[in-house]
């Protein structure tokens, strides 16, 4: 369990650190080349990756996975671009804020219907709970802002 736990915190963390690296990027040049470099880049590396620890065991994938699953790549680049564009709109802790909850909203629809080859797990009141006490924090959040103060003349 500490394992799970240490990775997620690693995961959120490099997910943060990512997001405000393609909107930096994003500000240089534009929506495509930023998720190109992302993606590509990410390609490039989990290909190298792959074939040191997997080798050619990488490739044999075809018969145990639908072959709807082969396109989550495509699902990336709206990640990528809707990401990217929010970061640029809202600023990148509100942005990552909304993106977390949907995350986690849909996770718990996905799990509770059994949607998407995952194991039905049954609806609880905890989990409307959390998504709604998080939900709640972005506003709180949001309002809480301060105005941005006038200078002296």
């Amino acid at each position: 369990m500490i394992a799970g736990l240490i990775l997620a915190l690693t995961a959120g963390t490099l997910v943060g650190m990512q997001n405000v690296f393609n909107a930096k990027v994003n500000e240089r040049t534009g929506n495509w080349t930023t998720t190109t470099l992302v993606l590509g880049l990410g390609f490039a590396a989990s290909f190298l990756l792959g074939l040191c620890f997997e080798g050619m065991e990488m490739f044999r994938f075809w018969p145990n996975m639908q072959t709807w699953f082969w396109f989550s790549g495509l699902i990336g680049v709206g990640v990528v671009i809707s990401l990217v564009q929010g970061i640029k709109l809202l600023g990148p802790t509100y942005a990552i804020a909304i993106m977390m909850t949907s995350e986690l909203g849909f996770a718990v629809l996905f799990d509770s219907m059994g949607w998407l080859g995952l194991e039905k797990v049954p609806f609880t009141l905890n989990q409307l709970l959390g998504v709604l006490v998080i939900v709640g924090g972005i506003f709180v959040f949001k309002l809480g802002e301060r105005q941005p103060r006038k200078a002296a003349a």
